[in-house]
């Protein structure tokens, strides 16, 4: 019988022992340390599945201890190999350096950062609108987790683009992408220059723009959001700066009925996204 080398996998070998993964691995030599110290790596059965879940792209190299034949990392080996995703097979030494101080679980993965769109982006997708527009603007969140669950929300509720500065901003990394679980690179994120000039581009296409301010005499509940409209919220204990502020058509707040002042950025992200899913009429197609 002639033996199938359909869907052959290329990936390198490193350590001892025979594999029984039915991937048989090419025999070569890799760097023992490729990527200590990158914060772009993901260790352990669950994250590893994460990241592949997230689609071609979003991953681009796989290493799995060669001792490991349970049907969890064959699993994954072939999502990867699927994906044509380099794997490369390796001793669990290996695995320690790659990904230190971690529960690998016998699997390591390298993920991709997706590219931030620029204002050229943002002007392309202004000119090419069907739909009235749902923008999520960010002043200045400096926060991996708040604009990875940011990004996540934002997917979720259909928004047209996250903006944000490139200045005085965290932007995109691995860890904001490992909040996002995969909306990163699904949803537009737009890093501009100048923010304020950036108003003023959505204002000339008739984008509301609709800003938050604990103060703000107005709770956003009152506010049309059926127009095309861009939700303004500012950074982690700064809120918006002042010549946002002034670019906005109208200040809003959330309503606080307990003691505490205010909501982290992400939470208020979503109870307002979500308020104009609802006034939107958007049906539901599950949790």
């Amino acid at each position: 019988m002639t033996k199938s080398t359909k869907h052959k996998p290329k990936f390198s070998h490193v350590g001892h022992g025979k594999t029984n993964t039915g991937i048989k691995p090419k025999t070569g030599e890799i760097d023992p340390h490729p990527l200590a110290l990158d914060s772009g790596i993901v260790a352990g059965i669950h994250p590893v599945r994460t990241a592949l879940l997230h689609g071609t792209g979003s991953t681009s190299t796989l290493w799995y201890d060669a001792q490991r034949h349970d049907n969890r990392i064959v699993e994954l080996l072939k999502q990867a190999q699927q994906q044509q995703i380099s794997i490369q097979a390796v001793d669990r030494d290996t695995l320690d350096n790659i990904a230190p101080g971690t529960n690998h679980q016998g699997i390591v993965a390298k993920t991709v950062v997706p590219t931030p769109g620029t204002e050229a982006d943002l002007q392309r997708l202004l000119t090419e609108l069907t739909t009235p527009a749902l923008f999520l603007i960010l002043d200045g969140v400096q926060d991996p987790h708040n604009l990875g669950a940011c990004l996540r929300t934002a997917e979720a509720a259909g928004v047209t683009a996250v903006i944000a500065p490139r200045n005085r901003a965290v932007g995109l990394t691995p860890s904001v992408c490992k909040v996002a679980s995969g909306a990163a690179g699904r949803v537009a994120y737009i890093q501009v220059t100048n923010l304020v000039r950036t108003l003023r581009v959505l204002l000339e296409h008739q984008i509301y723009l609709v800003g938050t301010a604990d103060e703000a005499s107005m709770d956003f509940y009152h506010t049309n959001l059926q127009v095309p409209v861009a939700l303004v919220l500012g950074s982690e204990g700064q809120g918006l700066r002042r010549l946002t502020r002034e670019h906005c058509n109208t200040l809003v707040k959330i309503p606080m009925l307990g003691r505490v002042e205010s909501l982290n950025v992400s939470v208020a992200a979503g109870v307002m996204l979500y308020e104009a899913v609802r006034q939107r009429g958007c049906g539901s197609t599950g949790l």
